[in-house]
């Protein structure tokens, strides 16, 4: 099902380059890892016909870790091939072939495709609304369950998850969390001509960038992400910070169709991506320790100012409303988003009672609340030791 308007050619999106596509599935790109091989020639006063040459391939630098470029396996549990170090020993002028150790990779997402085998069930319709679903075993990469994972959907307010992340990628320090913003109109009026939900900051209130952060999270306010984005780069062009948005997508190696055209989520033909996408940048956002702490904040009091007094409080609704369901474990943190063409959306990290990490993103659900469900629906089912069995409070899907 097309999430776009009808008059949206989904078989000609926009990638994140800018360049029209042709969407077959948008499955995850492969990262072509290319193992490094020095031929190191001692030769001396030996006399050889050829000159040993020094061969060297780029690889991609994450992190400050290496991860060369020859095809990726689709399970971290298979073991990587060692590769060889070759030199010319000068005494002997033998060629020595030396196994040493594949280089210490990334972080988990980095370079990493999540893999689905006979053993991926395909979401149960009985008790999940969402007509786009996944649910990612974190600590394997095993995609335990999904249906259409790999279409293409509008991300709607999801997309502040990327929004936080690419923000905190660019903080100076830990102090800049302090530093002080005025709202002002150009932070505002975007939102609201869009009729977006708010954090609630008045135009001239100053406020910190830790507000923002929770601002844009918390209640999923616009008028935070706005200022966020803004603070970020400097500058009153959305676009310098949705160049930021888009460097970090191909830094996570995500699929061609995960593209971003604003900070907010509001709904744009050029802002899409797929839910396995959406899953890999939660994954992300939560190995980022301040925005794990904002991701998993359940209530936040913004500065108190002359505008706002006793602050601003703002909540995370969803883990508020799923905090006493039977998920079969915890879930930590969460992200709505809500647009016509795709409806309701959540991304959850959850951990099971067993300690097993995990990731959820649903799409299309036809209520807040039911997409709710059907997060409490997905993790009873596919994790911990009862899989299989569903909550009694779980309703139908077809209710609420």
């Amino acid at each position: 099902m097309n999430l776009f308007n009808r008059d949206i050619d989904k078989d000609n999106y926009i990638d994140r380059h800018g360049n029209k596509k042709s969407h077959t599935s948008a499955y995850y790109k492969r990262v072509k890892q290319l193992h490094r091989r020095g031929i190191a020639a001692g030769i001396g006063a030996v006399a050889l016909t050829a000159a040993v040459g020094v061969v060297l391939v780029r690889g991609l630098v994450f992190g400050g870790s290496t991860v060369d470029a020859a095809e990726k396996p689709k399970t971290v549990k298979t073991e990587e091939k060692k590769t060889e170090a070759i030199s010319i020993d000068p005494d002997t002028e033998q060629v020595v072939v030396k196994e040493k150790e594949p280089e210490q990779e990334g972080p988990f997402f980095k370079g990493y495709e999540p893999y689905e085998d006979e053993s991926t069930k395909t979401t149960d319709t009985t008790y999940v609304n969402s007509k786009y679903s996944v649910l990612i075993n974190l600590d394997t990469g095993h995609v335990e369950a999904e249906r259409s994972a790999d279409e293409v959907i509008s991300p709607a307010s999801m997309t502040k998850i990327l929004t936080v992340l690419t923000a905190a990628d660019h903080l100076k320090s830990e102090d800049s969390l302090n530093d002080k913003v005025t709202i002002s109109t150009n932070m505002t009026d975007y939102p609201y001509v869009n009729d977006c939900s708010t954090a609630g900051f008045a135009i001239g209130e100053t406020v910190t960038v830790k507000d923002l952060f929770y601002g844009t999270i918390l209640p999923s306010g616009g008028d935070a992400a706005m200022a966020l984005a803004y603070y970020t780069t400097g500058t009153t062009d959305m676009a310098d910070f949705v160049k930021l948005m888009n460097e970090k997508v191909e830094e996570l190696g995500l699929s061609d169709t995960a593209h971003f055209q604003n900070p907010i989520g509001i709904y744009d033909e050029n802002n899409h991506c797929t839910v396995k996408d959406m899953a890999m940048i939660l994954k992300a956002a939560m190995e980022n320790e301040f925005v794990q702490e904002v991701m998993s904040t359940h209530i936040y009091v913004t500065t108190k100012t002359e505008q706002h007094p006793d602050g601003i409080t703002i909540s995370n609704l969803f883990l508020r409303r799923i905090e006493d369901k039977d998920t079969h474990g915890t879930v930590v943190a969460a992200k709505t988003g809500f647009v016509v063409q795709s409806r309701n959306c959540a991304a959850s990290y959850g951990v099971s009672d067993e300690g097993t990490n995990y990731v959820c993103v649903t799409g299309n659900a036809h209520s807040a609340w039911r997409a709710i469900y059907d997060h409490v629906a997905i993790y009873d089912q596919y994790t911990g030791s009862n899989k299989g069995t569903v909550s009694k409070e779980v309703p139908l899907n077809t209710d609420y």
